[in-house]
């Protein structure tokens, strides 16, 4: 199971940064022109608490963790860097555990309008404020 990413009632940060890669080939899944989407529920519930939109930003993940933003991964998106910024409101939730699952479209509204979800859910943890 994934590390859980730690928050606390109330807060509107850290932000969540992701990098999305080919599972079959390990390279970053070009998002320049798709919208992406992280759909934040309760664990074991069906019910959607909210819906972040994510923000394309430039560079990928090397595999020593460094971030390589040389081109052509210099654009936003060409790397699968995306980051998912809290509103406020959205963790103003009961203390427990939830998850958040990222759902790229890529040409959203266009003629090749396609749907792709990341199979493996985000784990996320939220404590009561003091």
């Amino acid at each position: 199971m994934a590390e859980k990413i730690k928050l606390v009632q109330g807060d509107t940060k850290p932000v969540i940064e992701v990098y999305l890669n080919d599972e079959n080939s390990g390279e970053p899944i070009g998002l320049s022109g798709a919208t992406v989407r992280m759909y934040f529920r309760a664990l074991g519930e069906t019910t959607i608490l909210t819906t972040v939109l994510g923000t394309l930003l430039p560079g990928r993940l090397l595999p020593d963790g460094t971030k390589d933003a040389t081109p052509p991964y210099d654009t936003a998106g060409t790397g699968g860097h995306v980051q998912f910024a809290w509103a406020p409101g959205d963790l103003d939730q009961p203390a427990g555990a939830y998850e958040g699952e990222i759902e790229i479209t890529f040409d959203p509204g266009g003629p090749t309008e396609a749907k792709q979800t990341v199979y493996t859910p985000l784990r996320f943890r939220i404590r009561e404020d003091f």
